[in-house]
This record gives structure tokens, C-alpha cells and sequence, in this order.
């Protein structure tokens, strides 16, 4: 049995819960191996505690589930049956005191249908046990993530060759994605931005037909899926000459990159590696153009827990791996973003990215 749902077991077991479901499909994938996007169907792993786990899947995915789950007892269901009917079905005339459904993923509709099949004492959220386990990434899982990293550099070096006079922003970004599929990768795992000039001075811009031109400052951030699990990077380039305040900004950006990474450390605080990263910003005397959190968890998501915000006291744990992200964004002037993959190990920080840093002048 997956490691993972042995542990959901032992969680179940010490919460009292009496039974539980699991419906997002990226944690039925996380505890069973077997991944899926059943869009408006049903895809459910229930526990009951004492019984074996049940995977329930469309049955179109039937054979996939069974050649891909480390749970063996599958049940399928048409279109025209009623889901919440097998759900019912496990528990014979009986029903749980105490039933754990994922809070953030359950749709009202869907409670209500689970409600109606399955007269559950209480409902209570999950959430927070599949979080923590996923949190701590495994050997392999780093493994995965590593190379989800090598996959996404490789579309970045290639698609610097792109950069040339008369280009837009938006043909960058479908040369990017291109080769995201190129190299081997799933796709990417959030919108593909790459923002020049004046563009650059807004966090989380959308690329448009501004064509590249020498003086601009030219800011990628990019990731990919690999074996279900993302990576994400940022870096910015100058093209041709640019205002000298663009390469102070730079440094300062670099050195707050820098020192967030070496405060990446367990036993530390995720806020820790805001402050570590925004003292460095506001000594440079950016301060007010540094307006968001350094970094955010990574893994099966782009966005996952941990937030790495200055209010989040949360100990940092080995294993953890998030972004660590800063950037100054001045108006009318331009930004500038670094961003690296981080993973917490008992020797110290490691970074999954190794993009070089340095200040690179890109020439059309």
C-alpha cells in the first residue's frame, strides 16, 4: 500500500474519523498512483476505518485505475448511475458517526448528494492531513521535481534564442510552450508570462503584442509539468543597453534571492524567509516596491502550502520545497524578478533551479 495513504490511515484512526473521501484528483493520484481528470464525473477514494480502501472511477478509466492504483478494490460507474449510490452501498445499513471530506475541493452539490446517500453524523475537513503529508516531499518526489526543473531550463535556454528584433511578448510565450511539449514536458503549470520594458513593473502582468526593443528589461516566469509535479522559475535579462537605476535594481533583487535561500533552513520560520529576503529589498532603499510574499509552496500544484508571507510563524521542516521569489517593481522604470526552486535538506538549502543568476544583456 502507497506509503502516503498508510499514513492518511494512522491520521484517520488518531482523529477518530470513521470514515473518509478523497475527491481532488491530484490526492487520489498523491495516495493511489493513479491519475486522472474526470472532469464533471465522479472520482472518489473511500476509507472506512477497518475495511479496505475503495477507489471509485468512471468506467472509462476502469482499466487505467486498475493497471495504475495500488488500491485494488475499484468500482466504476456509468453516466447514468448515481455515484453516491456505491458510496452508500460500502456501508450496508450502517453509516459513519464522524465523515471526512475534502472542505476546499467538495462543491455544495456534491455535499449535498454525499449528504442525502450517506447520513454521516459530521462532516469534518481533511484538508489539513493531506496538506502536512504533502508538505515533506519523499526521495522520489524530489527526483520527479528535480527533473521537472532541468525540463523548464531547457525550454528557457532554448527559447532565448527566440529573442530577436521585431518580436512580441505573446509570439515569446507560444515558443515557449512549444518547446515545453518539445523537451518532454506535460505542459506548463501556470500562464506563461514574459513581460519587457514598462511591462515588467507589474507582478503578475499578462503578455501582449508589445514587440522587444533594446533598453527593455525582458522577464520570463515559466514552469512545467513532469510525472504530475511542477517547477517554476523566473529570471530577467537586459536587452542591449538599459538604465543604469534597471542593473542596481537588479543587484538588490539578487542579493535579496540570495539571502532568502541561505534563511531557507529547518527550524526557521517561513516568515524568516520574507524578512531575510525584504530586509535586503528595503536597505536598498526599494522597500515600497517589493509588494508581495517571497515565495509559495511547490509540488503536485504551482501554488501549495507553505505561504512564505513576514506573518507566517509555521517551522520549517527538511523535505519542504517552495519558491523563494523577489522582485521590485517600479512604475514607468521597469521590474525584476528572481525566482528559484528550493528544497529544505538537513545539510541546508539546496536549489532544484540552477539557471545562471547573473546580470545577462541579451543583444537583438
Amino acid at each position: 500500500m502507497n506509503v502516503a495513504l498508510q499514513t492518511l490511515e494512522q491520521d484517520m484512526a488518531a482523529g477518530s474519523l470513521d470514515a473518509l473521501l478523497v475527491t481532488d484528483p491530484k490526492h487520489v493520484y498523491y495516495l493511489t498512483g493513479f491519475a486522472s481528470n474526470p472532469h464533471e464525473r465522479f472520482l472518489g477514494l473511500l476509507l472506512i476505518r477497518g475495511k479496505e480502501p475503495v477507489l471509485i472511477v468512471p468506467a472509462l478509466d476502469a482499466e487505467a485505475a486498475q493497471a495504475a492504483s495500488s488500491v485494488k478494490t475499484i468500482l466504476t460507474h456509468s453516466d447514468t448511475d448515481n455515484p453516491y449510490a456505491l458510496l452508500k452501498s460500502r456501508f450496508g445499513n450502517g453509516s459513519p458517526g464522524s465523515f471526512g471530506i475534502e472542505k476546499e475541493h467538495f462543491s455544495v452539490s456534491r455535499y449535498e448528494l454525499l449528504a442525502e446517500s450517506v447520513a454521516a453524523g459530521s462532516y469534518c475537513d481533511i484538508g489539513h492531513l493531506l496538506r502536512a503529508m504533502r508538505a515533506i516531499k519523499t526521495p522520489e518526489e524530489v527526483r520527479i521535481m528535480r527533473h521537472a526543473a532541468e525540463l523548464v531550463e531547457e525550454v528557457l535556454r532554448r527559447g532565448l534564442s527566440h529573442v530577436k528584433a521585431g518580436i512580441s511578448e505573446i509570439e515569446l510565450v507560444a515558443e515557449l510552450e512549444y518547446l515545453m511539449k518539445k523537451v518532454g514536458a506535460s505542459g506548463p503549470s501556470f500562464d506563461t508570462m514574459v513581460l519587457s520594458g514598462p511591462n515588467t513593473a507589474l507582478p503578475h502582468g499578462v503578455p501582449g503584442e508589445r514587440l522587444i526593443q533594446p533598453g527593455d528589461l525582458l522577464m520570463f516566469d515559466l514552469g512545467v509539468y513532469a510525472s504530475g509535479y511542477a517547477s517554476d522559475i523566473t529570471r530577467t535579462f537586459a536587452v542591449g543597453e538599459v538604465d543604469s537605476r534597471l542593473q542596481d535594481i537588479y543587484n538588490a533583487v539578487l542579493a535579496a534571492n540570495e539571502a532568502g535561500i541561505a534563511a531557507s533552513v529547518a527550524g526557521a520560520t517561513f516568515g524568516s524567509v520574507d524578512q531575510a529576503a525584504r530586509d535586503v529589498i528595503e536597505a536598498a532603499g526599494y522597500g515600497q516596491y517589493f509588494m508581495h510574499r517571497v515565495g509559495h509552496g511547490l509540488g503536485m500544484d504551482t501554488h501549495e502550502y507553505p505561504s512564505l508571507h513576514g506573518l507566517n510563524t509555521d517551522v520549517i521542516q527538511n523535505g519542504n520545497v517552495f519558491t523563494v521569489e523577489p522582485g521590485i517593481y517600479v512604475p514607468n522604470l521597469g521590474g525584476v524578478r528572481i525566482e528559484d526552486d528550493v528544497l529544505v535538506t538537513a545539510e541546508g538549502p539546496q536549489t532544484l533551479t540552477s539557471f545562471p543568476k547573473e546580470w545577462t544583456v541579451l543583444n537583438l
